[in-house]
């Protein structure tokens, strides 16, 4: 583990930060579910080129339902959170002593004496869009800095996938045999898993070996159970 005065920054909770972990999950992701796909089919089917378009079927359809995904959630939580903002406005509108409580009791938990609350109290409420923003801090834990571009979020959580799916697909291009190719999709993954499981540890701060060896053990196993399911198909049909 580092040092914590090595750990105090705050790239992870910037946009740039924010965007680094929305890529290393979408690149993950992306990878784990092709390998899967691609052990599963291979077990099943005998032909190359049909496992290629399989799996250029499944990277497509998985990155576009990857970014439909992520925009959803993004601007679910987004018109959330203006639904709880407009609730909090209407409350200073229509109960400020109630709303002057509650800053109050926030200072108050805080150890600040009832002179030293009401100096604030007096401060804050004088302004009512300092007040909202207090509110919005404070109370509902909100930063408008913290709030996501759906779109951006959309486009960054596609690409990611799709670019995380491309090393398990690329030897069934060049290899006509389908059981060579996993082997060598397999050993790609292996590798790459553990260099994305390494990379983030730029802002975890954590041990690269250990992150490494994690993300690469959990991408085996969502391989295996993807092959699995694939020699059981074949067996059943």
């Amino acid at each position: 583990m580092a040092d914590p005065a090595q750990r105090h920054h705050e790239d992870w909770h910037t946009p740039k930060g924010r965007a680094i972990r929305e890529i290393i999950f979408g690149m993950n992701d992306g990878l784990v579910t092709a390998i899967g796909f691609l052990a599963g089919v291979t077990s099943s089917i005998a032909e190359s080129r049909y496992i290629l378009l399989a799996g250029m079927a499944e990277i497509v359809a998985g990155a576009v339902s990857m970014g439909i995904g992520a925009y959803l959630a993004t601007k679910s939580q987004q018109e959330f959170f203006h639904s709880e903002v407009e609730q909090e406005r209407w409350e200073i509108e229509k109960m400020p002593e109630k709303e002057a409580q509650e800053i109050r009791d926030i200072y108050g938990k805080m150890g600040f004496t009832h002179s030293e609350q009401d100096m604030i109290v007096n401060r804050v409420t004088s302004d009512k869009e300092l007040w909202l923003r207090f509110m919005k801090r404070e109370e509902l834990g909100l930063i408008d800095e913290h709030l996501d571009d759906p779109v951006r979020v959309a486009w960054t959580m596609g690409g990611s996938f799709f670019v995380g799916s491309v090393p398990p697909i690329l030897p069934y291009f060049f290899v006509s045999n389908p059981h060579s190719a996993i082997m060598i999709a397999i050993l790609f993954s292996v590798v790459f898993l553990f260099i994305a499981g390494a990379a983030k540890t730029r802002l975890t701060k954590t041990k690269p070996l250990r992150s490494g060896l994690e993300t690469t053990i959990l991408g085996i196993l969502a391989s295996s159970v993807g092959y699995g399911l694939g020699w059981l198909a074949e067996k059943l049909i």
